[in-house]
């Protein structure tokens, strides 16, 4: 019978056991280095998603302020008998106009619904993340406010009590005007509350991305 070398087959099994296990190494730090890559792409992704929604809010403030303004105007002069009133026609008009948002939110959805919200291992960004889009969600609840006002009482207001031919002829056309003031001071208040809410939107976008802006450095 032939005799084994022990110490040959050893060296043999030690061999095959490196080889693999560098294989793994390699395998493990490449799948690693794909997973910062992605991540680094996310962060950027969502960095500039919030950076769009950021201008559209900012945008959508200074609409509504103006709006508030533009009420101001309104309301002294309705249910009243003053020789300008015209004047605030057009103005009524403009100010039931919606101001939308609707977020960007296509990277945090990705992130969500693909299970890639995990390669996020930083519990502050991942924190800050969820965080910013579920008061999107609270802040919309104000969007929707002045949405319902609309369908519920502008819309019946224009339909029932609103003479356009008067406007032709250029008379007064809005009749019932005590409830056209009511209806405008509860847009007035709704605008407030949107005012409030795009604010601390912007505030919590501006948070986020100075937060991304410290966790992608090499991108500029």
């Amino acid at each position: 019978m032939k005799k084994v070398n022990w110490q040959y087959t050893f060296g043999e099994i030690l061999i095959v056991i490196i080889g693999i296990s560098i294989a793994f190494s390699m395998n493990k730090c490449a799948e690693n280095s794909k997973n910062e890559a992605q991540k680094n792409q996310y962060l950027i992704n969502l960095k500039d998603d919030v950076i769009s929604d950021k201008i559209t809010l900012e945008q959508n403030a200074i609409e509504i302020e103006k709006k508030i303004k533009t009420a101001d105007e309104i309301l002294p002069k309705l249910n009243t008998d003053v020789p300008d009133k015209m004047m605030i026609v057009g103005k009524i008009f403009s100010i039931v106009n919606l101001t939308d948002f609707t977020p960007k939110d296509n990277t945090y959805q990705a992130l969500i619904n693909s299970g890639d919200l995990k390669l996020i291992d930083d519990f502050e960004t991942k924190t800050a993340i969820e965080k910013h889009y579920s008061y999107y969600k609270i802040m919309q609840k104000s969007y929707l406010r002045m949405e319902n006002i609309q369908k519920e009482y502008v819309g019946n207001y224009f339909i029932y009590h609103t003479d356009f031919d008067d406007f032709r002829n250029k008379k007064f056309g809005f009749k019932d005007e005590k409830l056209l003031k009511n209806i405008i001071m509860s847009m007035r208040g709704s605008f407030d509350i949107k005012l409030t809410a795009t604010k601390e939107g912007i505030v919590s976008c501006d948070s986020l991305i100075n937060l991304l802006n410290k966790k992608t450095p090499q991108v500029h």
